[in-house]
């Protein structure tokens, strides 16, 4: 069976109250405020675990993030859906807990528009990730000080959620 099942994000309201479901590359021409997740995993030694989008990605391809990030399925539990996500990216497992949300919107290449009820997830794990290279080019562990610096004197080469949520994990996580 070749079948390919359609992507749906899950619309909410700013209270992240389930509003329906729309396809996603839908949602994102037309902006409409979905739910998304951003996992953030750090090893022992406090540094953070970075990708490199995929130059194909439909946006922001070959650009760094944090160490993964999608949309949760219809009635899929956030930590749920990070722990999935994080082993179909990067080919890790780890338990996630919650840390802060936000909500942001921002014109993309390629005429999409992110407007995402975003949940941020934190790890920790020393394993080695074997990461989907349909998914990720590259990765890296970084310090929280060095990703500012970088991120500061080049900040075009991060993504718009990683930038806008960046200070905000590292207050979260005392760095």
């Amino acid at each position: 069976m070749t079948a390919t099942l359609e992507e749906h994000v899950v619309l909410v309201n700013t209270l992240d109250k389930a509003q329906g479901t729309m396809e996603k590359m839908s949602a994102h021409k037309k902006g409409i405020l979905h739910r998304a997740f951003s996992v953030f995993i750090l090893n022992s030694k406090g540094e953070l675990l970075l990708q490199q989008r995929a130059q194909h990605k439909y946006h922001s391809g070959g650009l760094w993030t944090n160490t993964c990030c999608s949309h949760p399925r219809d009635g899929e539990d956030i930590l749920d859906a990070g722990i999935r996500r994080l082993n179909e990216e990067m080919g890790m497992k780890c338990q996630l807990s919650k840390g802060f949300d936000f909500i942001y919107r921002s014109e993309l290449d390629s005429g999409l528009i992110e407007h995402e009820f975003d949940h941020v997830l934190f790890g920790r794990s020393d394993l080695p990730p074997t990461p989907n290279m349909d998914e990720v080019a590259s990765h890296r562990y970084q310090t929280f000080a060095s990703i500012r610096q970088e991120m500061s004197a080049h900040p075009e080469r991060y993504t718009t959620w990683f930038r806008i949520c960046f200070e905000r994990a590292a207050e979260f996580l005392g760095k």
